[in-house]
């Protein structure tokens, strides 16, 4: 299996909204039938963060599709699913968090050997200003990508 079939999908839209200072993996605690509908791609995270509470680290507002054949063993949607990450690590984002109001957004989820997991990123907020000049920069380098095309032939 190559590392693009592992890759379940990538949050693009946090890519545009913040600055990644800082990336972490963790693992994610799922049921039966999350896993199978993870593993379909059936989920939705694009309104989802992480937050600290007490010692735990908890993934919200992530929305993984019921699995078609889960009848009674279903799983409830949108619940709070806890991410399994080191305690050391733990007291760092919440200290991060807490002190310089940065964020933890969901980055990307993929298999790891079997497994599901989640690249969480310490975000912090980007203001216009920034996209503008993101926007700029990548408009520049498609220009500066384009003549170079055009002048090879």
């Amino acid at each position: 299996m190559s590392a693009a079939s592992n890759n379940l999908a990538t949050n693009r839209r946090a890519f545009h909204r913040y600055l990644v200072l800082e990336k972490l993996e963790c693992g994610i605690e799922l049921r039966g039938t999350e896993v199978k509908s993870a593993k379909a791609r059936e989920f939705s995270f694009s309104d989802a963060y992480a937050v600290v509470r007490d010692t735990r680290l908890m993934l919200v507002g992530l929305h993984i599709t019921p699995y078609k054949f889960g009848n009674q063993f279903n799983h409830e949607p949108t619940r709070d699913r806890p991410l399994l990450a080191k305690r050391e690590e733990i007291k760092k984002l919440r200290k991060q968090v807490a002190e310089r109001g940065l964020t933890l957004i969901p980055l990307r989820f993929y298999l790891s050997r079997g497994l599901v997991k989640v690249e969480l990123g310490v975000c912090r907020g980007k203001q216009i200003v920034d996209k503008r000049q993101d926007i700029r920069r990548r408009e520049e380098e498609r220009a500066l990508d384009r003549a170079i095309r055009n002048a090879r032939r």
